[in-house]
Parts: structure tokens; sequence; C-alpha cells
């Protein structure tokens, strides 16, 4: 059984952006025969969050959301970062074969630096864990949004570089993983049009009350193309993610793409938000109904975290008697 591995970090409310780039995939794959191993990325959190309550908070959500959303954990194993404590220790050993130059070149962290966040080692390093994450269950896959497919490229340089120090051709110590990333929704625009992203404030909350989601899907940037006229669709926000969530090739988006390029129609942007706001709460009836459930039932997602950090534990313990005995501490 082919076997994947992914995370998100509890810095804030999950988006479409999470649902297209990367929730999206988990729930495809699940379904598709897959080992699935999902995570609450907490550590990774610590590198921006400074409130204890509002951590807590968070990793509850992102885990009420991951179920709402429909991971199944008869079929995916989610768990905490913090409930697999030998990720730390997996961590430290691929930092001493770590070049300096590799974490200098690493986007993530000179991008989060320049909109204002703390330079801190945590944050500078952050790659290094992240290979941890995923080195330490053997993925075939690892599926993620198009801003992560640096990091994933550290992750297996990391376990190239491990491999080539500690083990042999014929007896690699760690399995190479493939990055999969959605090519249609490979970087889904926020409400301003940059990449959709908690730290831009410019998100779209599946979960908020109707009124509330009408209001934010409303404040979508778009051009000043009169109604009348034609328009380009794939320039268009409102456009691209209606496509990311519905399937560029949804008869849906296909008829909506035709509207947006005919000319005379009296079709103007305002139309298209609203189709967008439809295809939200069509798309995400369920979920919706199914997080207020989840919420109010915290003994279940309690033993589905039990459950999870169980899995990826034993998971772990494989392989790290493996990699302790290559690199000679036991």
């Amino acid at each position: 059984m082919p076997r994947l591995l992914s995370g998100l970090q509890p810095s804030g409310q999950l988006h479409l952006g999470n649902y297209a780039g990367a929730i999206k995939q988990f729930l495809d794959l699940q379904d598709r025969g897959y080992e699935s191993y999902v995570f609450v990325a907490s550590y990774h959190a610590l590198t921006t969050v400074r409130d204890p309550e509002v951590l807590r908070t968070n990793i509850r959500q992102v885990v009420i959301d991951y179920l709402a959303f429909g991971l199944d954990p008869k079929k995916t194993h989610i768990y905490l970062q913090h409930d697999v404590p030998a990720v730390t220790e997996l961590a430290w050993l691929l930092a001493c074969l770590c070049p300096k130059s590799q974490m200098d070149k690493a986007t993530t962290y000179k991008d989060k630096v320049a909109k204002g966040m703390s330079a801190n080692l945590g944050l500078y390093t952050y790659p290094v864990l992240q290979a941890a994450d995923i080195l330490a269950v053997q993925p075939d896959v690892v599926p993620v949004g198009e801003d992560q497919r640096q990091n994933v490229e550290i992750a297996r340089d990391l376990a190239q570089k491990f491999n080539h120090a500690y083990g042999t051709e014929d007896q690699p110590v760690f399995k190479i993983p493939e990055v999969m990333i959605r090519k249609d929704t490979a970087v889904l625009p926020g409400i301003d049009g940059q990449k959709m992203s908690k730290s831009y404030g410019n998100i779209i909350d599946p979960f908020l009350p109707e009124k509330k989601l009408r209001k934010v899907i409303m404040k979508i940037v778009s051009d000043s193309t009169p109604v009348e006229d034609a328009k380009v669709a794939d320039g268009d926000t409102t456009f691209q993610i209606f496509s990311a969530i519905a399937g560029a090739e949804d008869a849906r988006t296909v008829d909506l793409r035709a509207k947006y390029e005919a000319q005379g129609i009296g079709f103007g942007y305002g139309h298209a938000k609203q189709a967008l706001f439809e295809l939200i709460l069509e798309t995400f009836d369920e979920p919706r109904k199914r997080r207020a459930e989840l919420t109010a039932d915290p003994s279940y997602v309690k033993g589905v975290l039990r459950d999870g950090a169980a899995a990826a534990n034993a998971a772990l313990t494989d392989v790290m008697i493996k990699v302790r005995t290559a690199a000679g501490l036991c």
C-alpha cells in the first residue's frame, strides 16, 4: 500500500487555499488506497504563535476541520506533531548533515521575515524539522501546495545526504519521497489577488456563517471591465477560485468560463462572485454540518488523535531504530 504524509500549521483558520492545495489531495488519495499520515504542525506554529491559549484553540480547530472536510480516521492517521517526539530527534540528526548554505537559500524564511515575522532560529531551520516530519514515516508521496515545493525538495536532498553518509546503494536508510502538487491549484489567490494566506489576511473561510461568507466573497478584487464586455476568465481571481474548488473540467466551470468570454449578455463580476458563493455553500454543505457536530463531541476528537499518535509513533519506532543504528547511536 503506498503511503502519504502531509500536514498543516495551526496558525489560524483553515481556508480555501488549504483545501484546494492540500486537503482535496488528502481526500482523493485516502479513497485511492493510500495509507495516509496527516498531522497538525504544532511545533512549526511556535515559530510565530506566542499565545498558548490561541495555539491550543487553533490546534483543536484544525483537527475538527480535517475531520469536517472528510478525512476518515479509518483510512487516515491524524495526529499532533508534538505527540510524536522522535521527530525532533530526527530533525537534529538531519541538521548535522544540512549545509548552512541550504538554509540560506530557503525562500519561506526570507518571505516570512520580509512580511515582518521574527527572524528566529526556529523559522530559519523550519525546513529541517519539516524534512524530519516527512522522512519519519517513509512516505511515497507528499501532497502539498506549490509554496511548499522547495521544502519537500530539501527533505529529499537531506534523505539522499543521509543515505550517502550512512547507507549503501543496496540498503538506503530513507526512501526518497515524491512531491505531489495539483497543477490547477498550485497557488490559489486570496480576495486581494495575492496568494491566499492567513499571514496576508486575505483568506476565504468556507465555514463562515452565510452572510459573512457572502460579504467576504463580494470583496474579491476585480478589474473595471463593463458588464456587457467579454472578460478574461483565467486572469480573474473569482474564476480561479471557482475553478480550483469545482475543478477545471467541471461543467459548472466550463459554463462560467463561457459567460466570462461572451459579449453583450450582461454578465459582470458580481454575478461571478454570487456563483462562487453558491458553489461554496453547495460544496461544503456537509462539512459545515459535520463541523458543528464535531465541535460538540470533544471526546471523539481526542480519540482520533490518540489513535493517530499511536500509529505514527509505531511507524517512527522502526524508522528510528534504523536511523540510530546507521548513525552509530545503537
